[in-house]
């Protein structure tokens, strides 16, 4: 007879442990995707990339070519060549490839240019930064052109990522959905509907928030990333609620202590 309530205590472990499954397990699968709904493909297939801005701090890679190379080394920081696997010297356009450390934007937004001095460069395009130069050298080159790109260009990532951090990208164009796959994609507890991004604009901070649930963010200028944006996933409450690690440890505790409260009461019955 003692064996009836033993049993009907462990027939109340296993009913409890399915109830402490089924609340830590449900919820919508759907609260989890990216990018829901319909797309708007005559607003959304538009592609209007925001060009990026030089700011204060920037690190700028500037190499000068011309139609005559002797006349443009003055206006780069500095000439290589290098040799291939046959010993054969690669040498870049104008007879060598330039290189060099960049030039870093000062708090009055210049940069000391070889050859040339100071240029005001902060609030302009690499398309406006080539035309400033144009109007420099042009009297002292024939046919200038430019390779301008920033050598610092990052951004930072903050909370439910799997990777958080600071990260460099090569490019100078890189969309919210590419910034989340190099951070190895969100939690389980990151909020799809609001991302918040920070953004530093012409000395201002921007405050603004991405649903990634939907497809129109496509069409947001804050779906490309610029330099410098901080990025934060924030978590949602069921991380706060129950997270992984609080829950099985509670399931554990529950468990050991039916089970021992089980045996109490079938040895206190047995005799």
């Amino acid at each position: 007879m003692y064996r009836t309530p033993l049993l009907r205590s462990f027939l109340y472990v296993i009913v409890g442990l399915w109830i402490m499954q089924s609340l830590s397990s449900c919820g919508n699968a759907r609260q989890l995707m990216l990018m829901q709904g319909k797309f708007d493909t005559a607003k959304l297939s538009v592609i209007n990339p925001v060009e990026p801005i030089i700011r204060k701090g920037d690190i700028l890679s500037i190499i000068v070519y011309s139609d005559n190379p002797e006349a443009t080394k003055i206006y780069n920081q500095s000439l290589i060549t290098t040799a291939n696997a046959s010993g054969t010297l690669n040498q870049g356009i104008g007879g060598a490839a330039p290189s060099g450390g960049g030039y870093q934007v000062d708090q009055d937004g210049n940069i000391v240019f070889q050859g040339l001095g100071k240029i005001k460069v902060e609030g302009l395009t690499k398309a406006s930064l080539k035309d400033t130069l144009d109007a420099r050298l042009t009297p002292f080159l024939n046919n200038p052109y430019y390779s301008i790109r920033f050598l610092n260009y990052k951004f930072t990532m903050l909370g439910e990522i799997n990777k958080p951090g600071i990260i460099s990208i090569p490019g100078e164009r890189i969309n919210i959905l590419e910034a989340i796959a190099m951070g190895g994609d969100l939690t389980f507890y990151a909020r799809r509907d609001s991302v918040l991004i920070i953004r530093e604009n012409n000395n201002k901070r921007e405050f603004a928030r991405l649903d990634l649930r939907q497809p129109q963010i496509m069409a947001s200028p804050y779906f490309y990333i610029q330099q410098n944006d901080i990025i934060i996933f924030e978590p949602t409450n069921r991380k706060v609620a129950a997270n992984d690690v609080v829950t099985t440890r509670n399931i554990t505790l529950a468990l050991a202590i039916i089970s021992t409260f089980a045996v109490v009461y079938s040895i206190v019955r047995l005799y």
